[in-house]
Formats: C-alpha cells, sequence, structure tokens
C-alpha cells in the first residue's frame, strides 16, 4: 500500500511548525529533512528537499520535513541561525515520539545543510546517537564554534561543483579541515539546485542509506 504524507503541526520554540509526516510501520529509522534558506524563497516544498524525503522512504525510513519560522504556515520570524536549528531539534523530537528506538538520519540542503548539520552536533553533545547525516551543498560559512557536526556519526557531503550559491572550494576546505571520517561527493557539472540531475543525487543518497 503506498503511504502518502500527512500534514502535521508540531509545537515549535516560538509557536507552530508546519510539516510534512510520511510514517512508515515498520520503519528501520526516522530521517528529518531540513529546507534551503527561508529568506530566498525556501520551504519545504523545495525540490531537492522532496528528492531527499523520498529517497529516504524508498529506503524504509519514516520521515519529517517541515517549515523552519516564519515560513509556510509556520509562527515566528527567520533567525537564520540557532532559531532554526532550535526549530529543528523541535520537529526530531515529534518524529522520534512518533518512531521511539530506531536510528535518526538527518538530511539537509543549503543553509538546511546547517541545520541537520548543527542539530547533529548538539545530539551528540546530548548523548543522542545519529546514525547518518547528508549535507547537500551545505552552506559550510554558517558552521562556528556554536555550530559544528557531529564528529561520532557516517557523514557525506554532496557538492555540485558548478554551484552558484555556495563556493565549492569553500565546501572542500571545510571539508578537508574535518577531523572525523566522512565522504565527499563531487557532482560534475552540476549548479546548485541540481537541474536536471535530481535522478543522480537520489542514487548517491541511497547507495548510502
Amino acid at each position: 500500500m503506498f503511504v502518502r504524507e500527512t500534514p502535521v503541526t508540531i509545537d515549535g520554540p516560538v509557536g507552530a511548525l508546519q510539516g510534512l509526516h510520511l510514517p512508515l510501520a515498520e520503519a528501520r529509522g526516522i530521517a528529518l529533512v531540513c529546507h534551503p534558506n527561508p529568506s530566498e524563497g525556501g520551504t519545504m516544498l523545495n525540490k531537492v528537499v522532496s528528492t531527499l524525503q523520498r529517497t529516504a522512504r524508498d529506503s524504509g525510513l519514516a520521515t519529517l520535513r517541515f517549515n523552519y519560522r516564519g515560513t509556510g504556515q509556520s509562527a515566528g520570524e527567520h533567525d537564520m541561525g540557532s532559531g532554526e536549528v532550535d526549530d529543528a531539534q523541535a520537529a526530531l523530537n515529534w518524529l522520534q515520539a512518533k518512531h521511539p528506538n530506531v536510528p535518526i538520519y538527518l538530511m539537509g540542503f543549503s543553509f538546511g545543510g546547517f541545520v541537520a548539520g548543527s542539530l547533529s552536533g548538539r545530539l551528540q553533545q546530548a548523548g543522542r546517537a545519529v546514525q547518518q547525516v547528508y549535507l547537500v551543498a551545505p552552506a559550510v560559512q554558517r558552521f562556528d564554534a556554536e555550530h559544528s557536526v557531529a564528529s561520532q556519526c557516517q557523514l557525506t557531503i554532496i557538492q555540485p561543483t558548478e554551484d552558484e550559491i555556495i563556493a565549492p572550494e569553500q565546501v572542500y576546505q571545510w571539508a578537508a579541515g574535518l577531523t572525523q571520517p566522512h565522504e565527499l561527493l563531487k557532482v560534475a557539472e552540476c549548479g546548485h539546485f541540481f537541474h536536471g540531475r535530481l535522478v543522480e543525487l537520489k542514487d548517491l543518497v541511497a547507495e548510502r542509506l
């Protein structure tokens, strides 16, 4: 039976968060998918986010994508930093309550890569294990001492080589400076939004899930 995403409302730190939840009765894990820059029009319906959600679903994971504060029908105003990570943590707690005792997978695109990565670091500090983290064309310039990626997880970074939004060399340098094991995948002749390359993105993630 084909399972569709269900609109949900989540209690967020500054009010209700709008989300789409895909429940699986026998989910082998849960995947939270974080969307790109809301101040530039990014929402949970972004096509890269949608691709990541479907890939996680097809791999047997229950999924949740959501709109940060001030985006879509979510309450509040953009923070463009810790606030969106707070939102992601609330969304993950909601998802984990629905599907307890299964591994956590975090995925993020662009600004959402910063959010997902930062959340993984928070969880590790709190003693909560993260199975895998996928950062797609991540906004690495936003990481700092307060916001960092977990060191104890399987980390995959997927970066288009012709990215017009996030400087590829900046991502390469950031990845090279990581102390934890990770995989950096470069998608040749591809722009930030993966126009015409979404199937390739799906395959790269599916092979590793």
